[in-house]
């Protein structure tokens, strides 16, 4: 049986390709809300505090070792946004390993014989790989798979298991693979693992779940191996994990002398809020580090308070 080219799932990027270095983007986006705010569709750059253009991103992301892409999970235009430069590193023969927060490592050995099968379709591919669909919606995740699959390139599940989380979350003090962060960022990562939970959660687990925090970006670090310099690596996770202050950047770091942060691109797909126009807040900045390289705004897909939903 032939292996099916999946057509069907690529047509959220139906402007043609006029050159195999261009990044072709979605016509337009999914979300609705708040699309006429003036950020929308920019992207910032914040190493020179400036709006870039489509093509500028496009070049720098061929040039790097790693690249990071956030999300915010149930944004279909982060992930229309992503598959974009998954087909630009594909158009371009750059890349090397695709690897997912939304898969866990007892997963990998799926991964790795993924290449012997053959699928009639995308559910056949869903199931193959028992995809957590309660956790992750396929629609958002299954085209960015199929693409590395047909692409034959190595793909790479890169969150813990519920057991080791288990096992982190039950540690008396922090494993020396995960000390790679210094104090302030560490009391930056209670601070927001406070606000994440809505201000519900107990102080006294407050170091628990950062050691989570921690074992899944570390993880994710582990799983990403950039074997050849002229290819790149890709991550798609959460925008918190791509962080360069807190996140997976610094474990890459810790494990590779030979790499610096600026072999390491991270991508934040942000939604715009309301009000807020200057690009600089977006960053969370709390010290000297950046939390991404770039920023590219996007619409919001709703304004539902989770946390008053807790509380009720």
């Amino acid at each position: 049986m032939a292996r099916t080219r999946f057509s069907s799932f690529f047509l959220l990027l139906a402007v043609a390709h006029s050159s195999s270095a261009q990044l072709t983007v979605p016509s337009q986006w999914q979300s609705e809300l708040y699309a006429d705010h003036e950020l929308v569709g920019q992207i910032w750059d914040s190493s020179v505090d400036a709006f870039i253009s489509v093509e500028e991103i496009a070049n720098k992301s061929l040039a790097a070792s790693y690249l990071i892409l956030g999300e915010k999970h149930d944004n279909p235009d982060h992930h229309a946004l992503q598959l974009a430069f998954v087909n630009l590193l594909l158009n371009n023969n750059k890349l090397m390993q695709l690897v997912f927060e939304m898969m866990n490592t007892d997963s990998q050995s799926l991964l790795d014989r993924i290449q012997q099968q053959q699928f009639d379709n995308g559910n056949d591919l869903k199931a193959y790989l028992n995809w957590d669909e309660e956790g992750w919606d396929w629609e958002f995740y299954g085209p960015l798979i199929e693409a590395g699959y047909e692409a034959e390139v190595a793909l790479a599940a890169g969150n813990i298991t519920n057991s080791r989380m288990s096992e982190v979350y039950g540690f008396e003090s922090l494993p020396v693979e995960f000390d790679v962060l210094d104090e302030s960022t560490i009391e930056q990562l209670y601070v927001d693992i406070d606000e994440s939970h809505c201000g519900l959660l107990p102080e006294s687990q407050f170091p628990a779940m950062v050691r989570v925090q921690q074992a899944r970006d570390f993880s994710m670090a582990s799983s990403m191996e950039a074997t050849d310099s002229n290819s790149t690596v890709v991550l798609i996770t959460g925008n918190y994990h791509a962080r360069k202050d807190l996140g997976v950047p610094n474990y890459l770091v810790a494990r590779d002398k030979n790499l610096s942060m600026e072999d390491i691109i991270s991508i934040g797909f942000m939604e715009v809020q309301p009000g807020e126009n200057n690009p600089e807040t977006y960053l969370q900045r709390y010290g000297e580090v950046a939390a991404y390289d770039y920023i590219w705004f996007t619409p919001m897909i709703s304004e539902q308070d989770y946390c008053a939903s807790l509380r009720q």
